[in-house]
């Protein structure tokens, strides 16, 4: 095939939309598109995103890795793909009450999508592109910031500074689920192997207001870092923070 008669390789959007041209190259009609970011998604979520690679991917598909770049030009495309496809079908509840709530179930339905895909966390960047998926997220959650008074950048700038705070808080998670899984033991069974070394570093004396603190902490959370109240917690601070800009 010439250079004339070759199609061009299409661009981020085409694909997120699904408006490329039919590629003149390899084998037509195999596969799709959808289906690539499936398997991709599903590879991801139980291997984590380092695992999905051309390669990897056109394994686990049953096919030649020379044929995915019919589909997808490569990784960055991919994950794309990957995290429009998952805003797309996530789930989103009806906006409603106060302004609270619909920001609070804003900021739980996004904790939940990235605790159930906690590569995605990482993976999203603070202006995805607009693909389908993400304007209808966009779309439903700047309704929860309609009728506030807000203009629409303060719209826009509120609604970006409550999903860093959730994006954040599901990375943390992640990562203490992944520590946890790295050292065979849960909290307490950590606390049990590490306790009697850690009463006799941590001297009250020298470390007064650590150890003070870090014991109430530990026994409220049963744990040196509980996830769900730091979501919980640092959820009720943003909106605090949010209220001084809404209620002014």
């Amino acid at each position: 095939m010439t250079a004339a008669t070759e199609t061009p390789k299409p661009n981020l959007l085409e694909l997120l939309w699904r408006a490329a041209p039919e590629s003149g190259r390899g084998p037509r009609k195999q596969l799709s598109v959808d289906a690539v970011v499936a398997a991709a998604i599903g590879l991801a979520d139980a291997e984590g995103l380092e695992a999905v690679t051309v390669r990897r991917l056109a394994q686990e598909l049953g096919k030649a890795p020379m044929t995915l770049y019919t589909y997808v030009p490569g990784k960055t495309e991919l994950v794309a793909l990957m995290l429009d496809a998952l805003f797309a079908d996530m789930e989103r509840a009806a906006i409603s009450g106060p302004w609270r709530e619909r920001l609070t179930a804003l900021a739980q339905e996004n904790y939940a999508l990235y605790r159930a895909h906690p590569w995605a966390a990482a993976a999203a960047p603070s202006r995805p592109p607009l693909g389908p998926g993400q304007c209808a997220k966009y779309e439903h959650e700047l309704r929860a910031l309609e009728g506030l008074g807000l203009s629409d950048v303060e719209m826009d700038d509120a609604l970006a500074y409550l999903l860093a705070f959730v994006r954040t808080a599901a990375q943390d998670a992640a990562q203490s689920e992944a520590e946890r899984a790295a050292s065979g033991m849960d909290d307490q069974e950590w606390w049990e192997a590490n306790g009697p070394l850690l009463a006799k570093v941590l001297d009250p004396a020298r470390f007064p207001t650590a150890v003070r603190v870090g014991q109430a902490a530990g026994d409220v959370h049963d744990a040196a870092y509980n996830a769900e109240h730091a979501f919980e917690f640092g959820l009720a601070r943003t909106l605090d923070g949010l209220a001084a800009l809404i209620e002014r």
